[in-house]
């Protein structure tokens, strides 16, 4: 029997989703090997007898600890999907602030009606089995993910930066151009599509392992960048780590 499978969002904009989705007639190929029980953008059935549920956005709310909570115990494997729910993306840098103003500048005088709490990516809430990084999630990626997970291996994902596949694809590196590009610190899989596109990688699919902060600091220092901007750089899509970083963890 196909396992069952589940979908699940929380403060999020729901786009890994749609990455999903966008498999079009891969779709095909995920259909026949799963059967999808609950997925608010696909079905309107609403199953609860899922053995393995995807989870994207990170959680901002004492609801959303509860509710992932009652999931986690019901999943045989939990996966979160995209940058919000693996490093808790731009929502973590409220945690930079004061929270109680942060509530006041959110909610205004209604703040009382709600329950918010500092947001957080999953993992620092729930066990997670797998994370497959992303703003948004590499649709063939995911498939690929879940083809390796049905068959009972173990999913990989690249473990060098992103600046690797720049190379491969014949790239000029930003950096000499003054740029401030996180590639050379971010985990590749995403076949360097932001400075294919003439952009910058800021960092969607999370830290490589190992990587040298503090000598890319140095590298960005000499082109003329602040200790300041470079920070803030990494905080809009890493500030988990960051702040482990600066609280001396790892």
């Amino acid at each position: 029997m196909k396992p069952k499978v589940a979908f699940f969002d929380f403060a999020s904009c729901e786009g890994c989703q749609l990455a999903v989705l966008d498999l079009e007639e891969e779709l095909l190929d995920l259909v026949n090997i799963v059967e999808i029980v609950n997925f608010r953008e696909a079905i309107s059935e609403k199953g609860e007898d899922y053995e393995i549920a995807f989870i994207e956005g990170s959680i901002s709310s004492e609801h959303q600890i509860e509710r992932i909570k009652k999931i986690r115990k019901q999943a045989k494997l939990l996966i979160t999907i995209g940058a919000c729910a693996c490093t808790g993306n731009m929502q973590y840098l409220s945690n930079f602030f004061d929270f109680e103003e942060v509530k006041e500048y959110v909610y205004g005088d209604k703040a009382k009606y709600f329950d918010p709490v500092q947001s957080k990516p999953i993992d620092q809430i729930v066990n997670v089995d797998f994370q497959i990084p992303g703003c948004p999630i590499d649709k063939y990626e995911f498939l690929k993910v879940v083809k390796q997970v049905i068959a009972g291996g173990l999913p990989r994902i690249p473990n060098y930066p992103v600046c690797s596949e720049c190379k491969m694809q014949g790239n000029e590196c930003l950096l000499k151009k003054g740029i401030l590009c996180l590639g050379p610190v971010t985990r590749a899989g995403c076949g360097a599509i932001c400075c294919k596109n003439f952009k910058y990688c800021f960092g969607c699919r999370g830290l490589a392992p190992e990587f040298n902060i503090e000598s890319f600091k140095d590298v960005l220092r000499s082109i003329g960048y602040k200790e300041k901007g470079i920070m803030a750089q990494f905080k809009i899509v890493n500030g988990k780590d960051i702040q482990l970083l600066q609280s001396g963890g790892k």
